[in-house]
């Protein structure tokens, strides 16, 4: 709740603030009731000079060094702005990138499905023309096919024809003669041999 001094009441006038600074005494000049001007009341002409000159040096002093703060504290600011700047953008990148490797999963996991759909349906179809095929090699049903489509028929006793064959062998021998080289003994062989002789 706001304290009785900052209240507001009806019928005031505000409440004055008192500013931060205080402002330099000017020695205004004196009048007499006589009209008379009196002058104001001075020490020495040298003092009063130096401490103007020093208080204006002091000042300058004190506005550069405001104003180099403020420089340092410009560029800093500038500085974090820049930083602020980078990072977001990078920031941005990273979560671009992960929106853009989540879109490119997302469809591959959905081509991949579509390939296993294909590959059940193609699996089915293999089945069902495996189960064909096999119902199509019966005998049963070549012969019928066979009737139907193609118009045959079975042999008949009028379609057999029979042939005799004489009882002759039409298996020829083998003329040729097999020669069996053997090969030469070897020079201790025939020494082994020699002895065998002698003895």
């Amino acid at each position: 709740m706001p304290s009785r001094q900052y209240a507001y009441q009806y019928e005031t006038s505000p409440r004055k603030i008192k500013p931060d600074y205080s402002k330099p005494k000017r020695n205004a000049p004196q009048y007499n009731k006589t009209k008379t001007k009196i002058k104001p009341k001075t020490k020495s002409k040298a003092k009063p000079k130096t401490k103007i000159k020093q208080s204006t040096k002091e000042e300058l002093k004190s506005t550069s060094k405001k104003q180099d703060e403020l420089k340092s504290q410009n560029i800093l600011i500038a500085k974090t702005k820049v930083a602020v700047f980078f990072k977001s953008a990078l920031l941005f990148l990273i979560v671009f990138f992960m929106i853009f490797m989540n879109t490119r999963l997302s469809e591959s996991i959905a081509q991949i499905q579509d390939l296993k759909a294909k590959i059940t349906d193609m699996q089915k179809e293999n089945d069902q023309l495996e189960i064909n095929i096999q119902n199509n090699i019966n005998l049963n049903n070549i012969e019928q096919a066979a009737k139907e489509l193609l118009g045959m028929q079975k042999l008949s006793s009028r379609q057999t024809f029979y042939i005799s064959l004489p009882k002759k062998d039409y298996v020829e021998p083998r003329t040729e003669k097999v020669i069996i080289e053997e090969e030469e003994p070897s020079v201790i062989e025939k020494i082994v041999e020699k002895i065998k002789n002698i003895f």
